[in-house]
């Protein structure tokens, strides 16, 4: 409910700057003054008057397609007063209720003629309105990408391995945002089609200086609605990375994609780097193929690009070794594909890189005091919590938060759960003199208000997932893939690799479903067919309908 009343005022808040910004405007219209103060109905009496679709009107306040709409709104009211140079036009979409202020001020603004019959237009005239109808009409194409964006369905791209080969480097997604119920965009005032910055500044800027794409000022709470299914086992799902440290806007972090391995109330486990949950090996579904790394020695050179078109994404690093031949660092490699190399007559030896049991990537320990943590290994990598022991392959066991949960607090257990209540949970937690304190009260337990989640990549050595940053809140929850409507090898630099793939078009990929956990997956070429057939249908509609209508004429 909180959104929804927040949702309120900012709409109030906006109809009050309308009102005050245009009453005068709206009396030479010939509407009640008071009728500019009015939310939705103020702008159904602008299209009433320019004849524009008056069910528009509902897109006016909607979150980030509704400020497209008040632009487009606000230029065909001061168009109706006469205001069509550049300059008005940019100073309506830049400072729009300060300009249609100054325009509704003003004593000497009249209502413009116009010419209702386009026999009576001058050539002029007739190029300024086929140039408006051209600018409509490609607004309109943006205002509906826009909604389909943000309401329906995201495109989403994989850049790196961390899923293969269930989902490849270089597919290209539509992710369904209603597959967990929908999350109510939390930054109503933002840039459509941007995620979280307008461009990246590069390796040598801050991130956190990279101009953003959305007003952080403006912001509305979590929310989720109709929300009749939870993220299950075997899931692959898109999430917002929890630690981004860039943007503190939920739907404005980073994207990731990895599977749902372990849900709220679950046990997760590593053991010499195959997952258990509960204490059960992990179920392999038939669309998922697990990879691991492993270390080749070989006596000549391995044909890594005929590799490559036998087995497609295949990131290794090659190095001569001392005793003249080669070694081989393959990031990752289904059980298949591992056997396959293994018995090629120039490898001399094979062994998969699972870390050493009880060896942190880095290891905490607690000072004597028990008031702090110090680092005793620097390395590029901390496995999540960080005063555990465990690595990647050896990790766990570790229970994942339910809602509802109490848990007990103390210097060993808080390093779990610091996040959740501090950044997640949004509680100021406070770790003094070995006491902890959670909004000024001294407290040993906390209960949990959401559900969390372990998401975890299928290629398992070359993966940042939640054994690195920990569990992922509900609220982060994006949605599941539904199809991969593009594929191209080639599309993404692969940095883990001495060899880069070559460029092609998978097309045997093209809408294909993911989330199936079938081998043979479901196309959905039809649906590209659909579009295509109602794209140039509605054209040819739209082109008859004006035609008929100049005929009338």
């Amino acid at each position: 409910m909180n959104y929804f009343l927040t949702y309120t005022v900012y709409v109030l808040i906006l109809s009050v700057l309308m009102g005050v910004s245009t009453w005068k405007l709206f009396k030479k219209l010939g509407y009640n003054p008071l009728f500019a103060f009015i939310p939705f109905y103020n702008y159904f009496i602008i299209l009433k008057e320019t004849k524009h679709p008056k069910w528009w009107a509902i897109l006016s306040y909607l979150p980030i397609v509704g400020p497209i709409m008040m632009s487009v709104f606000h230029l065909y009211l001061m168009k109706k007063f006469g205001k069509t140079l550049f300059k008005d036009q940019f100073l309506t979409v830049i400072l729009p209720f300060i300009y249609m202020a100054t325009v509704n001020y003003s004593k000497d603004v009249e209502l413009e003629d116009e010419n209702e019959n386009e026999l009576f237009l001058t050539d002029e005239e007739k190029n300024t309105k086929k140039k408006d109808s051209f600018l409509g009409s490609v607004t309109f194409a943006v205002v509906f990408a826009t909604i389909i964006h943000v309401f329906v369905t995201q495109p989403f791209g994989i850049p790196t391995g961390s899923m293969e080969r269930t989902l490849l480097v270089g597919d290209f997604l539509f992710v369904n945002k209603w597959s967990y119920g929908y999350r109510l965009p939390m930054r109503p005032l933002a840039i459509p089609f941007l995620q979280g910055t307008i461009f990246d500044a590069g390796e040598k800027g801050n991130p956190k200086d990279d101009p953003k794409s959305y007003v952080e000022a403006v912001k509305l709470p979590y929310e989720r609605i109709l929300q009749f299914n939870k993220p299950q086992k075997h899931d692959v799902v898109v999430f917002n990375y929890p630690q981004d440290s860039v943007h503190t806007a939920i739907d404005r972090k980073d994207p990731y994609v990895k599977r749902c391995v372990a849900v709220a109330g679950d046990t997760f486990e590593m053991r010499a780097g195959r997952l258990f949950v509960n204490g059960k090996p992990e179920t392999i579904l038939g669309d998922q193929e697990i990879q691991h790394a492993y270390t080749v020695n070989t006596g000549t050179q391995l044909d890594i690009p005929g590799m490559y078109n036998t087995y497609g994404f295949l990131p290794v690093r090659e190095m001569q070794n001392e005793k003249g031949g080669f070694t081989y660092m393959f990031q990752g490699l289904t059980d298949k594909t591992a056997k396959d190399i293994k018995a090629l007559p120039n490898v001399i030896s094979m062994e998969e890189n699972i870390y050493p049991k009880d060896s942190a990537t880095i290891s905490y320990k607690l000072n004597a005091d028990k008031t702090a943590y110090t680092k005793s290994v620097d390395t590029t990598q901390s496995i999540f919590p960080i005063n555990k022991p465990w690595n990647q392959d050896w990790y766990g066991p570790l229970k994942i938060p339910k809602k509802g949960d109490v848990v007990t607090l103390n210097q060993e257990t808080l390093p779990e759960y610091q996040w959740i209540i501090s950044k997640y949970e949004h509680n100021r937690l406070e770790n003094k003199n070995g006491k902890i304190f959670i909004n000024g009260k001294e407290t040993n337990q906390y209960t949990i208000k959401q559900d969390y989640y372990m998401m975890v990549g299928d290629n398992r050595d070359a993966s940042l997932d939640a054994r690195f940053f920990g569990f992922v809140p509900e609220e982060n929850i994006v949605g599941k893939p539904m199809f991969t409507w593009m594929s191209v090898q080639g599309a993404f630099a692969d940095n883990s690799s001495s060899y880069q793939a070559p460029f092609k078009i998978r097309w045997e990929r093209m809408f294909k479903a993911t989330n199936t956990g079938e081998a043979n997956k479901t196309s959905y070429w039809w649906i590209a067919a659909m579009i295509l057939i109602l794209f140039f249908g509605w054209e040819y509609f739209v082109k008859l309908f004006r035609k008929k209508k100049e005929d009338d004429l």
